[in-house]
């Protein structure tokens, strides 16, 4: 018996098994939960996360634009339609045009400083939004961000001030939705070898700097990422909301 047996949960944002939506969906698999998921459009990344999701019977495996709110609203009746609720959301998702992640803030464009806050940050609101109407017994969501929302870190440019917005957003989320009993909350994972970490340029860097400076002097692993998931997922943690929960091996506490 697991403590999320007869749930049913949502994890948008699986890239491969190196990711941090797959890492936690494992640890949510193991507490009994039932997963759909959404990936990017297109086959070559279909194929990488039905690798995964066919052996565990996946039963719901959809492609989303974060950017076209007609997807969001495909994904979420179709969970609608199989489940009839939903009790949880896992929104792993982010993206910046990789020439603009490796230019200084200053050169932002505007185009692209859209391109990334629509996708990584407003992402959130638009699929708690799409969420909340499954979410009638109350539900919890959860988003992933990084320490570079709340100070500068070298390389990570337009990508922390994403995360900085999508940080607030889950505090009034957290505020919108607790009336109704859905809970919103947001893991700062340390530097973690991601397909989205291959496109910031002082990755390794960054990576080797935390292990040398976070007071257990190492970096966060996958699985205890996946064991903060289920804790802000379940019933365990039912007085919390609102709140970034570091998972860095207590980097933040040090600073740079």
């Amino acid at each position: 018996m697991g403590i999320l047996d007869g749930k049913v949960g949502l994890v948008m944002g699986v890239a491969n098994d190196r990711s941090i939506a797959w890492a936690m969906s494992d640890a949510l698999y193991a507490e009994g939960a039932e997963l759909a998921f959404t990936h990017l459009p297109g086959q070559s990344s279909e194929r990488r996360v039905r690798r995964l999701t066919d052996p565990r019977g996946a039963k719901l495996v959809m492609p989303c634009d974060v950017q076209r709110d007609e997807d969001i609203g495909r994904v979420f009746g179709a969970v609608g339609e199989m489940y009839s609720r939903l009790d949880f959301l896992i929104h792993s998702v982010a993206f910046a045009p990789p020439h603009e992640l490796r230019n200084p803030y200053v050169d932002m464009s505007r185009k692209g400083w859209h391109l990334a806050m629509d996708i990584s940050a407003y992402s959130l609101v638009a699929a708690a939004r799409a969420a909340r109407p499954l979410m009638t017994r109350g539900g919890a969501i959860v988003t992933i961000s990084y320490y570079g929302g709340e100070k500068v870190i070298p390389g990570y440019n337009v990508m922390g001030v994403c995360k900085a917005a999508l940080e607030h957003s889950v505090r009034y989320l957290a505020g919108d939705l607790g009336p109704e009993g859905i809970r919103v909350n947001c893991i700062s994972a340390g530097p973690m070898r991601t397909l989205s970490s291959a496109g910031i340029a002082e990755f390794d860097t960054m990576h080797d700097h935390f292990a040398r400076k976070a007071p257990l002097r190492r970096n966060v692993e996958f699985g205890e990422l996946g064991g903060a998931g289920v804790y802000l997922l379940s019933e365990q943690s039912d007085g919390i909301t609102g709140e970034t929960l570091h998972v860095d091996c207590g980097f933040s506490i040090v600073g740079l």
